[in-house]
Order: C-alpha cells, then sequence, then structure tokens
C-alpha cells in the first residue's frame, strides 16, 4: 500500500496545473474573503447587538469559490489517467483496484489540506488586518479556530466527493459539473423556495448549505443543523460517493 500511496502522489504532483488549482485554492481563500471581510460593518458589529453578518464566516467566505478548484483537482486525478489511457498501465503495475482508488484519494486529500490550511490561516489573518476593533477574528478563540479547521475539513471532503464521483463518472467535464451540480444547487432552490420548513430540510441535508455551517461562530442556536453535524452530512455525501466510486472502479473494466 506505501508503494501505491507513493505512486499516485508523483503521479498527482506531476499532472499540469495541479499547482495552479493548489494555489488557486489557497488564494481565493485569502482574497476573496479578504474582500468580503472589508465590507462588515465594524461599527454596528462591534457588541454584536443587530450585526448581520457574522465576522468569521465572512472572512472564510472565500471557500465558495476555494472548492471549485479543489473539485477540478479531485476529478483531474482520476479522469486524466481515462483520457490518457493510462489507466491501463497503472492497473497492470498495481492490480489491487481499491488499493489504487484509496490512494488516489488520500493523495488528493494530503494536497488540498496544506493548500486549504494555508489559506484558511491566511483569510483569518487577513480578516483581522481588514476589519477593525471588537469584531477582528482572533486566531486563538476556540470557535474561530473550529470555523478554521472546520474550513480545511470541508474542502477535504469536497475533494473526495470529487475523486468518488470521477471514478464513476471516467469524463472530466462531466464529474466536475455533476459535483458543482450538487454543490449549488441546493443553495439556488433555497433561493426560489418560500417555504421556512423546506428552507429548514435544505440547510440540514444540503451538502454545502450543512457543511459550511462548521464556519458559524454566531447565533449558533439559530443553525438548522450543528457545525459539527452539518460537516458530518457532507462527510456522508463524500464517503457515499468514493464508496460508489470503489464499487464501479473495482467491477468494470478498464
Amino acid at each position: 500500500m506505501i508503494d501505491t500511496l507513493r505512486a499516485e502522489h508523483t503521479k498527482l504532483r506531476s499532472l499540469g496545473g495541479v499547482r495552479w488549482l493548489l494555489l488557486a485554492t489557497a488564494a481565493s481563500l485569502v482574497v476573496v474573503g479578504a474582500a468580503l471581510a472589508a465590507t462588515v460593518d465594524a461599527d454596528r458589529c462591534g457588541n454584536g447587538a443587530g450585526c448581520p453578518v457574522d465576522p468569521v464566516k465572512t472572512s472564510l467566505g472565500g471557500v465558495w469559490i476555494a472548492q471549485i478548484a479543489v473539485c477540478v483537482l479531485g476529478v483531474l486525478a482520476v479522469s486524466t489517467e481515462y483520457d490518457t489511457a493510462q489507466i491501463g498501465v497503472t492497473l497492470a503495475a498495481m492490480p489491487r483496484r481499491l488499493a489504487v482508488l484509496v490512494a488516489k484519494a488520500v493523495a488528493v486529500v494530503s494536497l488540498v489540506v496544506g493548500a486549504a490550511a494555508a489559506g484558511t490561516l491566511g483569510a483569518l489573518v487577513a480578516g483581522r488586518v481588514v476589519l477593525a476593533g471588537p469584531v477582528r477574528p482572533s486566531l486563538t478563540d476556540a470557535l474561530t479556530a473550529r470555523a478554521g479547521l472546520g474550513t480545511t475539513l470541508y474542502l477535504a471532503l469536497v475533494s473526495v466527493l470529487a475523486v468518488g464521483s470521477a471514478a464513476v463518472l471516467r469524463e472530466a467535464a462531466s464529474a466536475i459539473v455533476a459535483v458543482l451540480g450538487l454543490l449549488f444547487l441546493f443553495p439556488l432552490l433555497g433561493l426560489v423556495i418560500t417555504d421556512p420548513a423546506w428552507q429548514q430540510r435544505l440547510h440540514r441535508y444540503a451538502p454545502m448549505d450543512a457543511g459550511l455551517t462548521v464556519q458559524a461562530t454566531r447565533d449558533l442556536d439559530r443553525l438548522a443543523i450543528g457545525p459539527w453535524s452539518g460537516l458530518g452530512v457532507l462527510a456522508a455525501y463524500s464517503l457515499a460517493a468514493l464508496g460508489v466510486g470503489a464499487a464501479v472502479f473495482v467491477g468494470r473494466d478498464p
């Protein structure tokens, strides 16, 4: 298994565009987060009363863009081998198919976690610089730390979702559309569905809505689902996709 992990990690790093996708992940977290933080009315949010936004979650808002780069990276880790017919060579050298797919997922997650952690820390620092007074994110506050760690784990789970989807669909464009459609469709539905009960269900069970509750640091009692439980919903989607992808990958011809 160690040799398989090493081989998949080497192949992933050699793919064209991987470094740019990782850079885009970290940079979008910092740049977009700083831009969103700059829109927060620090005077209004100084004591929390009447503050319409969560400053920490706003500082981490670049995750909406970062997850697109992560999705593309996860898909390319699998689909590129089908595009180039290299998958036959891979399976000839490493016939344990389940181990190959798991190694691909681990390789992707390891790179994503590094880029996401750097970007998340950068976003919180940028938010602290941009925001003024007591609304500045404290890097040592437990809620801020949970939001930062949760953002990194969120992006890691999105990458697993992408790997599993690519294993099922094989083709890059189809897999990217499927993953991003799953993530963004439910928030769009929330804009047109006015029934409060259905909106509550969307927030509880939609992968992105539920997953990003882990970023919340204010009004936690108003959340449709708890921060870690919400991340667990996304984890269920990701593991289900990887499980289906593994079954398809193991059971069909290259």
